[in-house]
């Protein structure tokens, strides 16, 4: 990250301040900004929300959240504190906005700020996006005076027709230059490096087509359930929650052609061609699941949430294929999968290769790159080589990058952190645009209505800690995944903290 671009003395305003995004997230981004020097020490940053607190009780409540690995940046912690004050008002009357703004004046004509810079983020329910947003607008912008940018988080409707009653109020108000439609997913590390890792790489670039690869992958597994939030989850899934945002959006970075320039416009316009080359989604090759008690009985079903409604056919897990119809990926099976309640916790993506059929080596293990995007990031490919020592029988290792090995001594932000940093300087290429949103809600709502309508089917039960449901290893089969045979790879243990897929990399297990 290069040093601090935006403009002194800006303003930032948090709503829902009082709320778990914003103290779990949002401001702790704010402080890891400011105590790395990414944040200038001129900027003012307020809280608004509706729960009654002291500036005082506001700092308490969200300074156990800052991480601060080093006796410096402990240190920081109340001069970042020091910047922040809480406005306590409602949402939806004017008095809370003029109260905020005339703060906001004050401040900006101590300072002599002549083109005022001010962010507002709505760390928000969907419920209340438009109307913060209509107040804002009417009540806390600059005008033509300065610069106003409005960060709202997913969820952006829950289907075509609520994106698009959502998009048709924020329109008249806000420009699309203004708005930044937040995935966190964009601001992951590994994420981040996927235009890098394809464009800059010559040998990589020459083989990311259908001649040299045969299935990919990109995967989300949980090992926690809904936790007494069942009565939310149940009206999102699993397809609302991660896969039509998060995952879709990894997807066309990975498969997306090679934008004519770093702009952010030209990066979102390939976006959308990858979008819309993607077929209808087969209602007919899916496999939805739900969770249900542990084997051990320790923890509980889906169902057992007392905030769910009984019966529910809410889908915790679902593996979905996607054929991509353009000259680059045409015939590649690809599969988005998501899943609470599972075995383990990580989101990777997983590339595979086409067999080695000719030639002295035809019963090798077929070569795949895999990029880890959670917990400790990592990139390795399978390769094959010969056994050291005397023998000349092949087996399988690996070419590693392991972040945590390489890169000890490198800052590497969390994703909010990014994605904030991005905001302040009005870089938008890794922000969701309209028409992109439309796209995607168009390709996904089909689906979701005929999932959640009278002829969906059951979501297949799978014990809470399994590695998803029983036929998963068959589905990745008949839709082109094809495994080791030989189940001889092992992941190098390098930290604690790797995760070994033993059912991908060895095989199912029997």
């Amino acid at each position: 990250m290069s040093p601090v671009e935006f403009k002194e003395n800006t303003i930032i305003v948090v709503f829902g301040a009082s709320g778990d995004l914003a103290k779990k997230k949002t401001f702790p981004a704010l402080f890891g900004l400011f105590r790395e020097g990414y944040l200038s020490p001129s900027v003012k940053v307020y809280g608004y929300a509706r729960s009654k607190m002291t500036d005082e009780e506001f700092r308490d409540r969200i300074k156990p959240y800052f991480e601060t690995p080093t006796e410096k940046s402990l240190e920081l912690v109340d001069k970042f504190l020091a910047l922040c004050s809480y406005e306590q008002a409602a949402y939806d009357e004017p008095e809370g906005y003029q109260v905020l703004t005339k703060s906001i004046e004050a401040f900006e004509a101590e300072r002599g700020v002549t083109e005022p810079h001010r962010l507002f983020y709505l760390a928000l329910p969907p419920a209340v996006f438009t109307t913060v947003a209509e107040k804002v607008k009417q009540y806390c912008h600059p005008g033509s005076r300065g610069l106003a940018r409005l960060v709202v988080e997913k969820p952006f409707g829950r289907d075509l027709k609520t994106a698009k009653e959502l998009q048709a109020k924020l329109a008249p108000l806000w420009s699309e230059n203004e708005l930044y439609r937040i995935d966190h997913y964009l601001g992951k590390e590994m994420v981040k490096n996927l235009i890098p890792l394809r464009f800059a790489n010559s040998f990589l670039h020459a083989c990311w087509n259908n001649h040299y690869i045969t299935s990919v992958q990109i995967s989300l597994k949980e090992p926690f359930g809904t936790e007494g939030r069942g009565g939310y989850f149940d009206n999102i899934g699993i397809i609302r929650d991660v896969i039509q945002n998060h995952l879709l959006q990894v997807l066309t970075l990975l498969t997306m052609e090679r934008p004519i320039s770093g702009d952010a416009e030209a990066i979102r316009d390939e976006k959308v061609h990858l979008l819309k080359a993607i077929k209808p989604l087969d209602k007919k090759n899916i496999l939805v699941g739900q969770y249900s008690r542990s084997e051990d009985g320790k923890k509980p079903g889906y169902l057992d949430d007392e905030t769910v409604k009984p019966g529910s056919k809410c889908i915790t897990y679902a593996a979905i294929p996607l054929e991509i119809c353009n000259e680059r990926w045409e015939g590649v099976p690809i599969i988005l999968r998501a899943g609470k309640a599972l075995n383990e916790g990580k989101v990777e993506i997983r590339i595979q290769f086409k067999e080695t059929k000719n030639g002295i080596y035809q019963n090798v293990s077929r070569n795949e790159l895999v990029i880890r995007v959670q917990p400790n990031e990592a990139m390795y490919m399978k390769m094959n080589i010969k056994i050291p020592g005397v023998s000349t029988d092949v087996t399988v290792t690996d070419l590693d990058l392991t972040y945590s090995s390489r890169y000890k001594k490198f800052y590497i932000p969390q994703a909010y952190e990014s994605l904030i940093r991005d905001v302040l300087n009005g870089d938008h290429s890794r922000f969701v645009r309209d028409d992109e949103l439309e796209v995607s809600w168009a390709l996904f709502t089909p689906l979701l209505n005929y999932l959640e309508g009278p002829q969906g089917p059951d979501p297949i039960l799978y014990p809470y800690g399994a590695r998803g449901p029983e036929p998963l290893s068959g589905f990745l089969e008949k839709n082109g995944y094809v495994y080791d045979a030989r189940g001889d790879y092992q992941w190098p243990v390098t930290t604690p903290d790797t995760v070994i897929d033993e059912e991908l990399d060895n095989g199912p297990k029997k």
